[in-house]
């Protein structure tokens, strides 16, 4: 359900092209008929087209709140409450019936009611249709109606002296009073049209009345003089934005980039939104940017405002932190955002931008984080809506026991930047450097990334810098829906395109090749890095950044050298903040284009990241087909590099999902049926062996290791997911948890996995396949070999083992065998492989148990010299990697809670803790 509060600012509405009310005006008594276009352009809000049944949700009210007397709808329902009727004679969607009745009125209530709205939806709610800019629709209620009919516009701009001319009709006689800034100016009774002429010295605000039979109706609109303008130089060291004083947190200093505006003024809480000259803007005229300090602010408290451009068009600043909007924030729960400042509803509309001074700084607790080494990254891709119920980062942080012993040691989160709605995949941006709020607020982002930190983990954000939505103030300021959300970029705008200049445009395309854009870059990703301290920026669609090949696949999917160098422009920015900073393209296109960024300043150390889609072929062979089954792709010395630097993935947030496509297209031969669940879960096993062991970073999209089989288009693509922590609780899946997460231990623990003499022999027709990994200077491991059968059938393979003597199969308890020829054929069942090493490996005594949010934790881990434990024990002891008991603490330790190490080597450990309850866990500490 969507509800709006009608502002004072706004216009009547009569009707829409695309939704009708027959007869109009009508009274809450009469017999209505509403008829709706659905194959109507003028508005597609979330893909609201040639749906099998519409369905209105719509409700009653008054001026106030259209929705706030009565509503009748059950959204995602499909209940026949609201459903409409398909008329072929004039191919719309209609429904007829009498308001009262509908909406279930008292005769009081019906006395009270002038306003209906409403939306319209398919029968699930995953597509919807509602008014220009995704606002809902609004009727008057009732025979007498006024209409303002000039001046057109909400606010008219004027010199001083000059003359404005009222005109406006009623539906019935009407007696017209007209007051200015509160005081009436002109009266005229017993007619249905009004017109006047004032001469305007001053801002003013009209009010408009017309009164029928004791009923009154009205509208506001206004006049602004046009100001004089100061002209004044942007103090030395301002940024775009907001401005803190650190001296005086009573003050604080707006700077705004507008080309082409004559004036600004600020509004807020603080001159109650009204049009002050004392809030008028200074302008430097050299920079394009108006500026202000604003003095009186209250620390710690929810400040609010906008920029009023030349006197009519009001936007959020573009550089907001956090901003308030009128129709999402309402369903943002307490438990996901404490204390949510309020949106000034009744007066302003449009995104707002919250300012708050005086806040004590965010204190980090873990300052020394060394990010992982690029080969060794284990990226966890999450969408937060669609991994805990409760969708916040606090909800995730309560999972990262589960995602440590899973061995993963980066996090990548979908967008989290400001995004239209608040159910998304979040590639809608609309304000880049504001934190969306669905997800929680600014201090719980900041303890979700120093918990990650102290654990080890690095932490990703994928940014959509291609394009924003209709909201973001950039795209309104020059548009021609005159400052709507629609329409398209303006010719003259320093900042978007007007036509896309690639061929996989969606919102409105970032001209990257404009000085006004690269400074927006800029200053957002430096702001995320400063103020968050993320690890990284996994660049979404970043095909779209070239200027050359308007929509055009073969040119857009080609080498393009504007691209090339924007977004090494672009890599120089963020590693100005951090010179270690993971740069990702999700580019996926020619090798060519992609070794330039890949080789960019390696000298140095840097180098950019690639993401590399192997869905496919991974799928192809887990399903038990050799056709497209070759993934050797993956190898970076397949693409002509000299270092690992693809991100490599078997599923990511776009792909389909392995299991679903097990279960549902797996191959069979016999009793072996890979539509079987525990075989299709024991292919991913046999998947994982041979894409964790491949040198170079890697990427997990968010319950793969528990074969997550739900498919990619259920509830639409970008429709939420069912959240499935129960599979956890089965053992097939479970077993599958503890494979991958062998194999990441063994992935990063030794360096063998590292080896640059490594060969892939895989995508073979018989589904035989087998990786060698050889690095005679290597610690205890120096070679490797992975064999595997992706067949159905039991075949044979020749391993060619680098020598012979004694190996070990790494993922059976070091179970040995002895070599004595190095081909002789090995024999496996379908779905079976072996990780074969010269040495033994040590991996956790025993498979890894968890329980859900109670488990006891350890901190700080990593540690250099003791650690605490969050509940209370009995007996705590510590094993090394060999399973060897190396402390074992005394009841004063435990009872103190304190547990030195700082005698031990650094490396990885095991800490037994029996609790109160006598259960007892096991924990990795990490000493450093």
């Amino acid at each position: 359900m969507k509800k709006i509060t009608l502002l004072f600012l706004l216009f009547t509405s009569l009707g829409f092209s695309q939704v009708t009310i027959s007869p109009t005006p009508f009274e809450v008594t009469e017999s209505i008929t509403i008829s709706v276009d659905a194959t109507s352009t003028a508005t597609d809000c979330n893909g609201f087209n040639n749906p099998t049944k519409v369905y209105m949700h719509s409700g009653v009210g008054d001026e106030t709140n259209a929705w706030g007397t009565s509503v009748v709808g059950n959204w995602g329902t499909d209940d026949g409450v609201g459903e409409m009727t398909f008329n072929s004679s004039n191919n719309k969607w209609e429904i007829t019936f009498v308001p009262k009745t509908y909406y279930n009125l008292t005769d009081a209530q019906a006395a009270t009611v002038t306003k209906m709205g409403m939306v319209f939806r398919n029968e699930t709610g995953a597509q919807e249709m509602k008014d220009n800019g995704c606002v809902d629709f609004f009727f008057n209620v009732g025979s007498f109606q006024l209409t303002l009919n000039s001046p057109t516009d909400q606010t008219t701009i004027l010199n001083a002296g000059d003359v404005l001319p009222i005109s406006a009709t009623t539906t019935l006689l009407g007696d017209f009073t007209l007051k200015a800034n509160g005081t009436i100016v002109n009266q005229q009774t017993g007619a249905t049209s009004y017109s006047f002429s004032p001469n305007v010295t001053e801002n003013t605000t009209y009010v408009l009345e017309a009164v029928n039979n004791g009923e009154t109706k009205s509208v506001t609109f206004n006049v602004i003089v046009t100001p004089t303008v100061t002209e004044a130089a942007v103090p030395t060291g301002m940024k775009d934005g907001i401005n803190f004083n650190v001296l005086d947190n009573t003050r604080a200093t707006l700077v705004f980039y507008a080309p082409m505006k004559d004036f600004v003024h600020v509004i807020g809480d603080f001159n109650n939104w009204t049009v002050d000259n004392n809030y008028l803007l200074k302008k430097d005229s050299t920079q394009d940017r108006f500026w202000i300090e604003l003095t009186g602010l209250t620390p710690q408290t929810d400040h609010t405002y906008q920029y009023l451009i030349n006197g009519t068009l009001r936007v959020a600043d573009p550089y907001s932190t956090v901003v308030l909007t009128e129709y999402n924030d309402q369903y943002i729960n307490t438990t996901t955002y404490p204390n949510l400042p309020s949106y000034p509803t009744g007066f302003t509309n449009h995104a707002v931008t919250l300012l708050r001074t005086g806040d004590t700084p965010y204190n980090w607790q873990t300052t020394n984080f060394q990010k992982p080494k690029k080969t060794d990254l284990v990226v966890y891709e999450i969408l937060i809506r669609d991994f805990d119920a409760l969708h916040t980062y606090d909800a995730v942080k309560a999972r990262l026991d589960y995602l440590e012993d899973l061995g993963i040691n980066a996090i990548e989160f979908m967008p989290v930047m400001e995004f239209d709605g608040n159910e998304s995949w979040g590639y809608n941006p609309s304000f880049h450097m504001a934190l969306d709020k669905y997800y929680g607020n600014t201090t719980a982002f900041k303890q979700f990334i120093d918990e990650c930190h102290s654990r080890g983990i690095a932490v990703i954000i994928d940014v959509a810098f291609n394009h924003a939505t209709g909201q973001n103030p950039y795209y309104r300021m020059y548009n021609t829906d005159n400052g709507g959300y629609e329409g398209q970029a303006s010719a003259d705008s320093p900042f978007f395109n007007q036509t896309a200049t690639h061929s996989y445009s969606v919102f409105n395309d970032f001209n990257h090749s404009k000085q006004a854009v690269k400074d927006y870059v800029k200053r957002v990703s430096q702001y995320w890095i400063d103020e968050y301290k993320i690890d990284g920026f996994r660049w979404d669609l970043t095909k779209g950044f070239t200027q050359n090949c308007t929509n055009n696949d073969t040119c857009t999917n080609s080498y393009q050298q504007d691209r090339v160098d924007i977004l090494k422009e672009y890599a120089d920015y963020q590693w100005e903040k951090d010179p270690n900073f993971f740069i990702i393209f999700e580019h996926l296109g020619t090798n060519n284009e992609e070794t330039q960024w890949v080789n960019y300043r390696l000298g140095e150390g840097k180098g950019i990241m690639v993401w590399g889609n192997h869905n496919n072929n991974y799928n192809q062979a887990t399903m038990g087909f050799g056709n497209d089954a070759d993934f050797s792709w993956i190898s970076y010395k397949n693409r002509g590099w000299s270092v690992p630097a693809n991100v490599s993935y078997m599923e990511s947030h776009d792909e389909e999902r392995l299991m679903y496509k097990n279960l549902t297209f797996g191959n069979s031969n016999g009793s072996y049926n890979i539509k079987n669940l525990d075989t299709a879960l024991d292919r991913e096993e046999l998947a994982a062996a041979f894409f964790f062991t491949v040198p170079g970073p890697k990427m997990i999209w968010q319950f793969g290791e528990l074969g997550y089989d739900i498919s990619i288009e259920q509830n639409g693509r970008t429709g939420n997911k069912p959240i499935l922590w129960n599979y956890f609780d089965v053992q097939a899946r479970k077993d599958l948890y503890n494979t991958w997460a062998k194999l990441i231990t063994l992935k990063l623990k030794y360096e063998i996995f590292e080896a640059t003499d490594f060969t892939l022999d895989v995508g073979n027709a018989n589904g035989l396949n087998k990786i060698h990994l050889t690095d005679p200077s290597a610690a205890e491991i120096q070679n490797i070999v992975i064999i595997g059968n992706f067949g159905v059938t039991t075949q044979s393979i020749a391993p060619y083992f680098q020598q012979t003597g004694t190996w070990y199969n790494l993922l059976e308890n070091n179970a040995s065998i002895t070599v004595t020829d190095t081909t002789a054929p090995i024999t496996l069942a379908p779905g079976e492989f072996k990780v074969y090493a010269n040495q033994p490996a040590t991996l956790s005594n025993e498979d890894i148990t968890l329980e859900n949010n109670t488990i006891t934790n350890i901190f700080p881990n990593p540690t250099s010299t003791h650690f605490a434990i969050s509940k209370e024990a009995t007996a705590v002891d510590v094993f090394d990697i060999t399973g060897k008991l190396v402390k074992k603490y005394t009841v004063k330790n435990i009872k103190n809670n304190k547990f030195l190490v700082s005698d031990l080597n650094t490396g990885m450990y095991f800490v037994r803790i029996k609790e109160a309850s006598n259960k007892t866990i096991t924990k990795k500490l990490i000493i450093n």
